[in-house]
């Protein structure tokens, strides 16, 4: 069976209590490739936008007793990216207007052509192509090390990259393995990229980072008073990237409770939201990456066995930094280029480059990044030396380090969080302020007790 093309086909509802238009619309709908679900009334408009989300509702203007206009709210509080088109024999400027102002893209005046329907879908569709296109960049930025992870000299990096590529097109459950900041995350945005869900949403959840009842309220979305603090509906993360891409990153913390309801979303694509018993469906992709020893997880009873079995269908291996010393060269060289703007620093010098190849580089790629960003900092002159470099790659303490000489590295670390965890708003500004994903901090904060 060959994967079906997302990128631009559109989930559609119709609403229009004339037969003979649900059908003749929804057919035109379908032969361009569109999922469409058609409707009489607005209470099973309302029923059905409940059970699964839609990019595009044609509502008519007049359904019986009731106005399409009615239903603009209801439909758009299900579904905040919906867009509304409204179609009527009754047409006016007026009426034009006032569709515009609560809420509709669009106006189509009875009798309409399929030429007609099919420029306003595909405007709609361009729409909602540049809006994913814009969520995934802005995601994207601050991503350090995205482009040279996907450009390596290693054999093993090079096999992931080929891997992932082969299995991009297809829905298949990925794992992605590997250890902290070696680019699981980069690695996954990459297959949504290169997949035929592109022009789809792509979301990210960290398991780690939430509790279990908040994580199961960011993934499956809940009701308003669902638990104290539900002040508004949250759709949930699935339910917004419905016909893309979900990344569960760092899969192997994911809460004991929550993994019966997530395999059955692997396995059926429903469930539920926090505080509501409706069941909805979503056509998402999964694609999880852990740093854990999912097997060992399992023995010591964390992790769920038919979980394990049902994510990692394909499986992707990332090596860490140390293990290809080849690469290292390369990626410190572009990452001087990225943060010594405004200073005319050529490059490293032989003993520089050395003394990086032969580091251990347990933090990998992001580690890397953060060196030569300090390096770039205190380098003065037109080469990064092994003096710009920390002590741990000399042995020798530098100036910037000496404030620090008496007190143990875990401690210096502790103060460290400490303080950015004061100036910043939200544990994400602390973690992109600290050169780290939410996971890890999130450890950080466990171990030093946060």
């Amino acid at each position: 069976m060959q994967p079906r093309d997302t990128s631009q086909s559109l989930n559609i509802l119709i609403v229009d209590d004339e037969i003979n238009i649900r059908k003749t619309l929804a057919m035109s709908l379908e032969l361009d490739g569109h999922a469409v679900t058609a409707v009489s009334n607005a209470r099973d408009a309302l029923a059905e936008s409940a059970q699964k989300t839609f990019d595009l509702a044609f509502v008519d203007l007049r359904l019986g007793a009731d106005l399409g206009l009615n239903l603009i709210p209801g439909l758009q509080a299900q579904s905040p990216w919906m867009r509304i088109v409204i179609i009527t024999g009754y047409g006016s400027i007026d009426t034009a207007v006032e569709t515009m102002k609560l809420g509709a893209t669009d106006y189509l005046t009875k009798p309409f052509t399929p030429g007609q329907v099919k420029v306003v879908v595909e405007r709609i569709a361009r729409m909602r192509a540049l809006e994913n296109r814009v969520a995934g960049l802005e995601e994207m930025v601050g991503q350090s090390g995205g482009e040279p992870m996907l450009k390596s000299a290693n054999p093993g990096v090079q096999r992931a990259i080929e891997l992932a590529r082969k299995v991009a097109p297809g829905d298949t459950t990925v794992l992605i393995r590997g250890e902290s900041g070696t680019g699981k995350g980069i690695l996954a945005r990459a297959i949504h990229a290169w997949s035929n869900r592109a022009g789809k949403p792509m979301g990210t959840i960290s398991c780690p980072t939430l509790s279990a009842q908040l994580l199961e309220s960011e993934l499956f979305g809940h009701v308003r008073g669902a638990f104290t603090g539900a002040i508004r509906d949250n759709i949930g993360r699935i339910a917004a990237s419905d016909g893309g891409t979900l990344l569960l990153d760092e899969i192997g913390d994911l809460p004991l409770e929550l993994q019966p309801k997530i395999l059955r979303f692997l396995q059926d694509r429903e469930y539920e939201r926090v505080g509501e018993a409706r069941t909805r469906r979503a056509d998402v992709r999964v694609i999880t990456a852990t740093h854990v020893n999912l097997e060992s997880a399992v023995a010591g009873g964390r992790f769920r066995e038919d979980l394990l079995y049902r994510i990692k269908v394909i499986q992707i291996d990332l090596p860490p930094l140390r293990e290809r010393p080849e690469d290292i060269g390369e990626f410190a060289e572009r990452f001087l280029g990225e943060v010594a703007r405004g200073k005319h620093i050529g490059g490293f010098t032989a003993g520089a480059i050395e003394a990086l190849k032969s580091y251990r580089w347990p933090g990998n790629i992001r580690e890397l990044h953060n060196v030569v960003e300090r390096a770039a900092l205190l380098c003065e002159g037109t080469e990064v030396g092994v003096q710009h470099l920390p002590s741990e790659f000399t042995g020798a303490k530098s100036s910037a380090e000496v404030i620090g000489d008496a007190l143990p590295l875990d401690k210096l670390e502790e103060l460290h969080i400490r303080k950015v965890l004061a100036r910043t708003k939200s544990l994400d500004e602390a973690a992109k302020t600290l050169g780290i994903d939410l996971a890890t901090l999130y450890r950080r904060r466990r171990k030093y007790g946060l």
